[in-house]
């Protein structure tokens, strides 16, 4: 009995030890096969011990299925159980009349044209065995009152599961909760968006505890939302100074509080995840902050690479305005860093592409020190999507249909590169031994026989 005791005492003091340190315990998920949200169980792109997907592949080798899409979208699928969730736009034959017609705002410069007609925003159940669809729901039929950048798509927010409930957010066209057979449980309009000349939306909701956090940043009226995940109701919101930013907040747990971090094109901010209240802030990115952030041993790492570079490792037991230069603020570095990707860290490095293109820069996360700058990957393009790591590999899905796969190492080495029939906006998904691509066609689950 006193060894069970002394037992649970130390778990209990490795728990805390794990808060403090602003990393939550490792505890094995309840199936090592769920991908619970785009950057998987820890919200940073790493798989879980067990997840174990294929080096190499083709349209003729190692596909285990092929499932048509419904519409466009580059939402990274989730996926629980034997479900993959996946939303997605599909423009309709409904004409909308002059009276359906969203008003424009005068207030805002927009460099793309709203369509003149309905759209379908869907969320769609393909099951994980073989591909086909279990359910598929309307959430929304809405005239949308921006375009969006050519490469964009009115479906780019990921979808997000509790284990119990799926959410799903097409920004201005609402935040919908469903329970697992596709019911719906509640649904929220957060009202109009308004993105940097048009270029489209992308809210990514995240589900911690009692909570689902959005970013609602925009071009006037920015805010940081937290509602009820039971009934959807407002929890609390607080205003941002901040313009379009598209990043998914990052949540941690540091001491007796919970962060939310959200990069800016203004200030980097920790969020209270209790009342909103600002713990610690910082400057120094670029404009369209769009990766989000990654942390680890208690220390948060931010980028951006848009009209410029930017990178930084703050302490997170940070607090206040830390300005420029502060000993939480650990290194700042100002070279190949994304715009689109989220950059990934595995084994104390982070990884990352230059801007959108396949040039890859390596960092020793601790000291900032480059490992790898301008290495160029072969046969791949320009990246929209962020990388997902397992089984020391690494594996990076371009816009043209190819994936490398390079070793996770200080110096990584090139294992593969793997082409496909299709485009790759979405980031990777990955569950048990199986690796999921959602192109702009198909659904993609590719697996080793």
């Amino acid at each position: 009995m006193k060894r069970l005791v002394s037992l649970a005492l130390l778990g209990v003091m490795l728990s805390s030890l794990a808060l403090a340190m602003g990393t939550a315990p490792k505890v094995k998920p309840a199936n090592t096969n769920d991908w619970p949200s785009w950057r998987g169980p820890n919200a940073n792109g790493v798989a879980p011990e067990g997840m174990d997907p294929p080096t190499k592949w083709s349209e003729s080798s190692n596909i285990r299925w092929k499932a048509a899409l419904a519409g466009s979208g580059s939402a990274t699928p989730i996926v629980l159980g034997d479900q993959v969730i996946v939303l997605s736009a599909t423009p309709t034959e409904r004409i909308a009349k002059p009276e359906e017609l969203p008003k424009p705002d005068p207030r805002f410069e927009s460099k793309t044209t709203p369509p003149n007609r309905f759209y379908r925003f869907e969320i769609s159940s393909y099951n994980r065995q073989d591909g086909s669809v279990l359910w598929r729901k309307t959430a929304n039929e809405a005239v949308p009152h921006e375009g969006h950048h050519p490469t964009h798509s009115y479906a780019a927010g990921s979808p997000v599961t509790d284990g119990e409930r799926f959410y799903a957010c097409f920004g201005s066209f609402g935040l919908y909760a469903y329970d697992l057979k596709g019911e719906l449980l509640w649904k929220r309009d957060l009202g109009r968006l308004r993105t940097r000349f048009g270029w489209g939306e992308a809210v990514t909701p995240v589900v911690h505890g009692d909570a689902v956090i959005l970013n609602w940043d925009q071009e006037a009226d920015s805010k940081l939302i937290v509602l009820d995940k039971l009934t959807g109701s407002t929890k609390w919101e607080v205003t941002r100074d901040e313009r379009s930013s598209w990043n998914t907040p990052f949540v941690v747990e540091q001491g007796d509080k919970t962060q939310i971090i959200i990069n800016g094109t203004k200030r980097i901010r920790a969020h209270d995840l209790a009342d909103g209240k600002v713990l610690w802030e910082t400057g120094g990115m670029t404009v369209n902050p769009i990766p989000s952030v990654v942390a680890e041993k208690g220390v948060a790492y931010i980028v951006s690479g848009y009209k410029g570079a930017a990178a930084v490792a703050v302490k997170l037991d940070a607090q206040g305005d830390l300005g420029e230069s502060s000993d939480k603020i650990l290194w700042r570095y100002g070279k190949g860093t994304p715009y689109v990707p989220s950059p990934i860290l595995v084994d104390g490095r982070l990884y990352m592409t230059k801007v959108n293109t396949q040039l890859l820069t390596v960092l020793n996360a601790a000291t900032g020190k480059a490992l790898v700058e301008d290495m160029r990957l072969p046969k791949v393009t320009n990246f929209y999507g962020s990388p997902v790591a397992a089984k020391g590999r690494l594996y990076f899905a371009d816009r043209d249909g190819n994936t490398v796969v390079l070793s996770s190492a200080e110096k990584p080495s090139v294992l593969a590169v793997n082409s496909l029939d299709d485009h790759f906006d979405a980031s990777p998904a990955l569950s048990g031994k199986m690796l999921l691509l959602r192109g702009e066609k198909y659904l993609y689950a590719i697996e080793a026989p």
